[in-house]
């Protein structure tokens, strides 16, 4: 495996492989320290019927995925996203290390459709965006930051109808609305509990989780917790 300039780390739920672009991102001080990063959300997660799958988006080098890969019991899978080239490389060397055979890892940012899009890696300094990367949704501002060009997915068209969710959590910086709606039939389908960083527009919630039964329950390491009641 082509691995990039990075660093191991550990913790009690793993190994990491660190990229050194990235140190001095707060998740990854956090694990470089042995620490957990927020550790509150991990836990909701986890918690979450284990015999269900989880799509976990924004990956980053992977530092929930040992967690809740090994809080899954036999069958269930971790459905993990990732657009970045180098946060992907650190993801699948992280999930080597773990020997962790219960996830699927896509390299890819999720969306309302599949396609290419811009994600900016660097801001205006150059200094790397690490797990705060993102996909630049006007193009003419491409421009003002490093950028690649990612695979966009689907949660509808990635993981199959037959497979139950019970959670998902979505780290996406902002772009956690086009995210669900992408997901919307899954949603529809497995009801699962959903864990997002930035809520969608609350219209947008009125119009297509409301009617399923979705109520904001409240927060967690200032991440957005919506259950169906």
């Amino acid at each position: 495996m082509d691995a990039p300039d990075s660093v191991l780390a550990r913790n009690e739920h793993g190994i990491y492989c660190v990229p050194r672009s990235s140190q001095h991102r707060p998740v990854a001080q956090a694990i470089l320290q042995s620490q957990v990063w927020e550790s509150e959300t991990l836990d909701l997660v986890r918690g979450a019927d284990s015999s269900g799958d989880i799509v976990h988006a924004g990956t980053f080098f992977g530092d929930f995925i040992p967690a809740l890969a090994r809080s899954r019991t036999d069958g269930a899978v971790v459905w993990a996203f990732e657009p970045g080239d180098e946060n992907y490389r650190c993801s699948e060397i992280t999930t080597t290390l773990n020997d962790l055979e219960n996830v699927v890892l896509t390299h890819a940012g999720l969306d309302a459709k599949g396609g290419k899009a811009l994600l900016a890696t660097g801001d205006r300094e150059g200094l790397p965006l690490g797990g705060a990367s993102r996909l630049i949704t006007d193009p003419t501002r491409a421009r003002w930051w490093a950028n690649e060009e990612v695979q966009l997915a689907t949660v509808d068209e990635t993981v199959g109808s037959d497979r139950r969710v019970a959670v998902m959590q979505l780290d996406v910086e902002g772009h956690e609305q086009e995210a669900l709606a992408g997901a919307l039939r899954t949603i529809e389908r497995c009801r699962p509990l959903i864990v997002l960083e930035t809520l969608p527009e609350a219209a947008w919630i009125e119009e297509n989780l409301a009617p399923l039964g979705y109520q904001l329950e409240g927060s967690v390491n200032r991440n957005f917790v919506l259950r169906c009641s």
